[in-house]
C-alpha cells in the first residue's frame, strides 16, 4: 500500500501534487456543502484535515458494510484517502488535503469508548487495548520510544556495550524475596520433603527460579570483562504495591562500569539524565507542547530547569539534619525521618522541591537498609564522642554508624528516579557482609568468584525507565506511561 504519514504530509509544499493517506478519524464535521474529517496515524501529535465534498465516493473494503456513506465515517473509524495536497486558508495548519475518494477500512459505532470528549485516566485504563489512539497516549508513547533511543544512543557514544541479562534466575539480587516464581511444576500435586518444602529436582531447571528484579549482579560480570556494560530491559517485582509510582513488570537500565568510583558514578549519573531531557526537548517538541499545555502547565520549564542546574550531592547525614531542622520550623511529614530511616518519597521531594529547588544526588546511606554489594565506607572517629562513625559528610556532618557508598537520584514530582552505588570489590569485605545478613550462599558463588579472581573497583546504577517517562511527559501515574500496565490484580490485555 502506498501512502504518505501525516508527519511527512504537514511538513510538504507539493501543492497540487496527489497525495494517500491513510489513519483513524479524530473528528468529523458535516455540512451541506463540505465535510472536515481530522485524520491521524500515529506519526505525530497533529492532524491532517481532509476536506470531503458531500459527493465524493466513498467505498469499502470487505470487512465493512456494503453500501457506506459519508455519515458512516464516525470517530475512530480507520479510511483510506486519495486527494489532492493544497495550502490551508485555516490559520494554524499549512496544508490539508481535498480528497476525491474515500475507502472504509474499519467503522466505529456509538460505543467506541475514546470519543473526542472528558474523560478520565483511570476510565481509559480500562480500555487500555484502545487508549493508545488518544492524542495524550500517542504522545506518551512517541516519547517513550525517543527515550529509548536516547538511551541507546549514549551508552553507544560513551563506548558502552549493550550487554542482556537474563530474565529467569535463581538469585535474588535485592534481597528482598519479592519475586514471582517460574515452574513447570503441577500445582495441585507438589512434591515436598519431610519438613514440608517443595522439592524443585523434577522442575524445568531442576531448583527453584524467578523472574529477575534486576540484571546488575550478571551485569557487573560483563563489566569485569567488557569495561562498561549497559543491560536494558523488562524487570519483575511481586510487591503488592497499589501507588502511582510502582508496578508489577517495568523495564531497568542498568549501566555497570569498572574502575569507577563515586564521584565518577555521580558524574556519569547527570551526564546521563541530562542527556535524556535534552533528547526529549529536542526530539520530541511538539509532543510536550500537547503535554504542557493540557497535562502539566510547568513541564517544559521543568525540563529545562534540569538542565541548567548542577544537581546537589547531599550526604544522608546532612539530608536527615535539613529534614530535622524542618520539623523543628513546623514542616509536618506523615512518616519519620531519624537516622538511619529509609526516607520515604515526601522527604526526598522535600529537600528537592523546596529546599533545594533542584535535583539532589544523595550518597552515604545507612548500612541498614542498603544491599549486601554496596561498597562500605571507612570509619571515622566521632571528634565528639571518641568513636567510631560512618564518614564525615556535607558541611563535616559526622554519621553515627556505618555508611554504604550509595548514589540515588532524586528528581522533583518523582523522588528517586535513579539508584545507584559504588560496589565492594573485596571478597573478604563482601563475605562479611553477606555472613553478617546470614544470606544463603547457595546462588552467589559465581558473583563472588569475581571478586577472587582478578577483582577491580567498580560502580553502576538503576535507572527505572517509566519513572523517566513519567518526568519528561508530566504524567502523574506510572500506569499511564507504560502501554499495558502490570499491577496487583491487574494483567489484562
Amino acid at each position: 500500500m502506498n501512502r504518505t504519514k501525516v508527519i511527512d504530509i504537514l511538513q510538504s509544499t507539493a501543492y497540487g501534487t496527489e497525495v494517500t493517506v491513510m489513519g483513524w478519524v479524530r473528528t468529523h464535521r458535516s455540512s451541506k456543502a463540505v465535510d472536515f474529517i481530522a485524520l491521524n496515524d500515529g506519526s505525530t501529535i497533529k492532524n491532517v484535515q481532509i476536506v470531503v465534498d458531500p459527493a465524493c465516493p466513498v467505498c469499502s473494503s470487505c470487512a465493512v458494510a456494503t453500501s457506506p456513506s459519508l455519515k458512516d465515517v464516525t470517530t475512530g473509524a480507520c479510511i483510506r484517502v486519495l486527494g489532492t495536497l493544497v495550502e490551508s486558508p485555516a490559520a494554524g495548519q499549512p496544508s490539508e488535503i481535498q480528497a476525491s475518494e474515500i475507502e472504509i477500512y474499519g467503522l466505529c459505532d456509538n460505543t467506541y469508548p475514546m470519543q473526542k470528549k472528558g474523560q478520565s485516566f483511570e476510565a481509559m485504563r480500562k480500555n487500555a487495548h484502545l487508549r493508545l489512539r488518544t492524542n495524550t497516549f500517542g504522545a506518551v508513547m512517541r516519547i517513550r520510544h525517543n527515550m529509548a533511543m536516547a538511551i541507546h544512543t549514549y551508552f553507544h557514544e560513551h563506548g558502552f556495550f549493550y550487554f542482556h541479562t537474563p530474565l529467569i534466575t535463581a538469585s535474588d539480587c535485592e534481597g528482598a524475596g519479592n519475586m514471582f516464581q517460574v515452574t513447570t511444576k503441577n500445582l495441585y500435586d507438589l512434591k515436598k520433603d519431610e519438613e514440608g518444602r517443595i522439592i524443585y529436582d523434577d522442575d524445568f531447571f531442576g531448583e527453584q527460579t524467578s523472574l529477575t528484579v534486576s540484571g546488575q549482579l550478571e551485569g557487573e560480570l560483563g563489566a569485569t570483562a567488557l569495561g562498561a556494560i549497559y543491560t536494558f530491559g523488562p524487570t519483575f517485582r511481586a510487591e503488592n504495591s497499589n501507588t502511582p509510582r510502582h508496578l508489577a513488570e517495568f523495564w531497568m537500565v542498568e549501566p555497570e562500569v569498572a574502575f569507577l568510583d563515586q564521584e565518577g558514578l555521580m558524574d556519569l549519573e547527570e551526564d546521563f539524565i541530562k542527556y535524556c531531557v535534552r533528547w526529549a526537548l529536542e526530539h520530541c517538541k511538539d509532543d510536550l507542547d500537547f503535554l504542557n499545555k493540557m497535562i502539566d502547565k510547568t513541564l517544559l520549564e521543568r525540563l529545562e530547569g534540569v538542565l541548567k542546574e548542577t544537581f546537589v550531592r547531599l550526604p544522608y547525614t546532612e539530608g536527615i539534619n535539613i529534614l530535622q531542622e524542618a520539623i523543628r520550623n513546623g514542616r509536618k511529614f506523615e512518616f519519620p525521618c531519624n537516622w538511619g530511616d529509609d526516607l520515604a518519597s515526601e522527604h526526598e521531594r522535600y529537600l528537592v522541591e523546596e529546599h533545594f529547588k533542584k535535583p539532589v544526588i544523595m550518597t552515604d546511606y545507612p548500612r541498614a537498609f542498603k544491599s549486601f554489594y554496596m561498597k562500605q565506607n571507612e570509619p571515622v572517629i566521632n571528634p565528639s564522642q571518641g568513636e567510631e562513625a560512618g564518614s564525615i559528610g556535607y558541611k563535616g556532618a559526622v554519621a553515627p554508624g556505618p555508611t554504604m557508598q550509595g548514589t540515588d537520584v532524586l528528581f522533583p514530582q518523582i523522588g528517586e528516579i535513579i539508584g545507584g552505588s559504588v560496589r565492594e570489590e573485596s571478597y573478604d569485605k563482601l563475605m562479611s557482609e553477606v555472613e553478617r545478613r546470614q544470606m544463603d550462599q547457595t546462588h552467589l558463588w559465581w558473583y563472588l568468584d569475581t571478586r577472587r579472581y582478578g577483582s577491580c573497583p567498580h560502580a553502576g546504577f538503576g535507572l527505572g525507565f517509566e519513572r523517566l517517562i513519567l518526568f519528561v511527559t508530566g504524567m502523574q501515574n506510572i500506569r499511564d506511561v507504560i502501554p499495558f500496565p502490570r499491577t496487583p490484580k491487574s494483567a489484562e490485555f
